[in-house]
Order: C-alpha cells, then structure tokens, then sequence
C-alpha cells in the first residue's frame, strides 16, 4: 500500500497541476458561444479608452473600467478572473486576423501566431511587438507564473509558459474576453 502512495502522489500533483496551469479564480458559467462575436459598437462608443491607434499607457481607476466594460470582461481584466477551458469563444478558432486587447483596442497578437496548444485557451507564441504584452509574477495558487497583461491599459489577459512551439519556446495562454478579434478582410 505504501508503494502505492508513493506512485500515485506525483501523478496526482501532476494532474492537479496541469489543470490548475493556466486558471486563477473561475466564476464564469456562460457556455461557449457558437459563433464569434466582436465588441459592439456601444460598448466601443461607451469606452472612452478604447482605440486601435492610441499607443498611450493608461492609467484607469478599476472603478472606471467597471463603468465602461461589460461585466465578464470586467472581471477578467481587472479581477484576474479566469474562463473555463474549452468554453471561451477564441480557444479553437483557426480564423485569420488579428487580436486586440477587449478592453483598450490595444493591437497584442495576428493569427499567424497563434497555435492549437489544446489546453482550452487560446494560444500564442509571440506577440505582436515588444510593448503589446507586459509581465508580472503572479504567486497566486501555490505556483509561481507569469501574468500576461495588455501593456496599454494592464488588462489580465492570461499566462506566459515556457511550453510553446518554435521559434520561441513560449505559450502566450490567453482569456477569449480579454481578446477582441477582427477577422482580416476578404479580397
């Protein structure tokens, strides 16, 4: 019995771990939608903040961001909350385009960047430029990562892994609501 424990402890924390890899807190009960959908114009004219051209650090009250953000995004990039995997509504999509941060507009990824990792997230390897995402510890969890956040606005946008295909080795884990996608146009 006590070989037992001994093989199946590691496994269990391995398990746990890789589960636990990319979640903080999840409080999200939506299902997946079926389709992609884009912000909405009113929420884009109701953000003040929102512009796919400004380059300008932000410096938001939380309190402010909560009056001009739905309430899932809210709680994802300024909560840290987390989307279930396999539930939000980028994790699979193969669509080309290109990726800006949900709250800001801040240009973070392009579609040829991105990777089917399988971990129920969308995944990228590289972001779109040295600014685009900025980092911080997160020690949340028992486990040291690191947080991926817009580096316009400090949106939570997910985890920065060393897992990630070549050329870069990294895995960019990201939140569907943290990230708006605009689909290239057709020509």
């Amino acid at each position: 019995m006590k070989n037992l424990k001994s093989i199946l402890a590691p496994i269990t924390f391995t398990l746990c771990m890789f589960l636990s890899a990319c979640a903080q807190k999840t409080n999200s009960t939506e299902e997946k939608p079926t389709e992609i959908k884009l912000l909405t114009k009113t929420n884009k004219m109701t953000n003040p903040y929102y512009s796919r051209t400004s380059t300008e650090k932000l410096n938001v009250s939380d309190a402010e961001w909560k009056k001009v953000l739905p309430q899932d995004l809210y709680a994802t990039a300024r909560e840290g909350d987390t989307e279930r995997a396999f539930t939000g509504k980028l994790w699979d999509s193969e669509s080309k385009g290109t990726y800006y941060c949900a709250a800001c507009g801040n240009k973070l990824f392009k579609s040829d960047q991105k990777f089917q990792s399988s971990c129920g997230w969308p995944s990228f390897f590289e972001q779109e430029n040295k600014n685009s995402v900025v980092y911080k510890v997160d020690k949340s969890y028992g486990m040291v990562r690191t947080e991926a956040l817009c580096g316009r606005c400090d949106a939570h946008l997910g985890h920065l892994f060393d897992d990630g295909p070549e050329p870069t080795g990294k895995r960019y884990c990201m939140n569907s609501v943290s990230l708006e996608f605009d689909p290239d146009s057709e020509k």
